[in-house]
């Protein structure tokens, strides 16, 4: 029985991603790339300058912080994992897949959290803001049943199938050592992870906020480092690192002979997981940001994108592939990591990678939660629910961590892929119809940039009635 739902599961997987997803994300990608005039590329500078500005009110939460908590989500086990079982599935050209994937899906991040800016709303007693996708589909196509069932799709995936996944991941990591038992170490290694996250989330939005910009950085740079030293290490093999990646990548006669297992739809279906770029994720988090133009955090999030796949998953695909251990369907996952970083390290290498999955694993789960609690407040009307609902809720996303731990690999990230493709298919098309809005944005942002003025918006300079929007005037 179960088999035959992972065979389902599996079937629908590949269809949503080949050839649906991929003509869906390319064109989104290429068309919001030649109507912003590359964005993501030309205002990079512009993100990095303004990471350093504080809130524009008081109780805001900064740009920086808000980037880390959709840096938090985004960054997580599939950085390591999903890499491997990319090169292990579709072969090393899946990284050059990835890096496209993260390009075009730079220009879709900073669509998607500009516009969640732009429609963010007010809280009255706190002064803070607080948005995403289903307020801007509301806002821009007047409809709040499409807008509920993105909520229910956001919270299936992030309140359970990456949550299961991000389990399963890292206890899959501890199946080096001796101690590991597949029958008991699952459960122990779940319910650890599933009390840790329980505790954080009792203390909120703001306790997540701070965590996230605390243990983000300091993951980032441990694993950058260390892939940066192995590079180093072994310096003489990038160029045929790179040879490799690129004669994969444009192998056109392997690539047709079986397309739906290319390193072509491994690369992009792994890229999406692991960057989310069009999603309708990080504009949860890109609406709690405080600025004075929406713009300003749209750039900022894009970076997320960047950061991920272009420096995190390409260190995993360089430390692998650098290492000269051997790629199979065998040891797609962790194995081929830890193999590899075994390689380089000796007995180390696993340690190594096993600490970082518990950071990953870790700060990706407070990420996820945070947007289940946005979904949550549109769902009951915009309002946060009782205490007493959210306590139940959060045991049972406690709950989820502890099974995920258990369960197939190849049925826990089909389950992941459905649901974030879901959210996929209903955030493109609004992105698509509210894009004009965001590129009248990006041009009055660039306009007082060129007058040498910091920008703020004004809904009417950009032909928006301010009665629209609750937050901007």
């Amino acid at each position: 029985m179960i088999d035959s739902i992972i065979n389902w599961l599996n079937m629908f997987d590949d269809f949503l991603y080949y050839p649906v997803l991929i003509i869906v994300l390319a064109a989104a990608g290429v068309y919001f790339s030649l109507r912003s005039r590359f964005a993501q590329i030309r205002l990079c500078s512009d993100a990095v300058r303004i990471l350093s500005e504080h809130p524009a009110g008081l109780g805001g939460v900064s740009p920086i912080d808000a980037l880390m908590v959709s840096t938090a989500s985004i960054v997580g086990t599939g950085n390591i994992i999903g890499v491997s079982t990319a090169i292990c599935l579709g072969g090393p050209g899946a990284v050059f897949w990835m890096w496209v994937m993260a390009i075009l899906g730079g220009a879709s991040s900073l669509i998607e959290s500009t516009l969640a800016q732009i429609f963010k709303q007010k809280d009255p007693e706190t002064e803070r803001s607080y948005g995403g996708p289903a307020y801007y589909i509301e806002a821009v196509i007047h409809s709040k049943p499409l807008a509920v069932m993105f909520s229910v799709f956001l919270i299936a995936t992030y309140g359970f199938g990456f949550n299961a996944l991000a389990s399963y991941n890292l206890q899959s990591t501890f199946a080096v050592y001796d101690f590991y038992n597949p029958k008991v170490t699952p459960l122990i290694i779940g319910a650890v992870i599933a009390l840790l996250v329980g505790w954080c989330l009792l203390g909120g939005a703001m306790r997540i906020v701070n965590i996230a910009g605390f243990l983000v950085p300091l993951m980032i740079t441990m694993y950058i480092a260390t892939s940066l030293m192995i590079i180093l290490m072994h310096i003489n093999k990038l160029p045929e690192v790179l040879r490799m990646i690129f004669s994969d990548a444009f192998n056109f006669r392997a690539i047709g002979s079986g397309i739906a297992g290319s390193c072509l739809v491994y690369g992009i279906k792994r890229g999406l997981y692991s960057n989310e770029a069009g999603v309708g994720a990080a504009p949860n988090a890109a609406a709690y940001a405080n600025t004075q133009h929406p713009v300003k955090q749209g750039i900022i999030q894009m970076l997320s994108v960047y950061i991920d796949t272009i420096l995190i998953c390409t260190a995993t695909a360089f430390l692998c592939l650098i290492s000269g251990v051997p790629s199979s369907p065998q040891s797609a996952g962790a194995q081929y990591v830890q193999a590899s970083m075994m390689a380089v390290f000796g007995e180390f290498g696993p340690v190594f990678i096993t600490a970082i999955m518990v950071l990953f694993a870790f700060t990706t789960l407070l990420g996820n939660l945070f947007y289940v609690d946005n979904a949550l407040v549109y769902l009951n009307g915009k309002r946060m629910p009782s205490k007493k609902f959210m306590m139940v809720f959060r045991v049972v996303c406690a709950l989820v961590i502890l099974a995920g731990a258990a369960l197939p690999m190849s049925m826990v990230w089909a389950v992941a892929d459905i649901t974030m493709a879901g959210m996929t298919l209903l955030n493109i098309p609004v992105l698509m119809i509210g894009g004009g809005i965001v590129f009248r944005a990006i041009k009055d942002y660039e306009k007082q940039r060129r007058a040498g003025v910091d920008p703020v918006f004004r809904a009417s300079e950009i032909g928006l009635d301010p009665e629209r929007l609750s937050y901007w005037q």
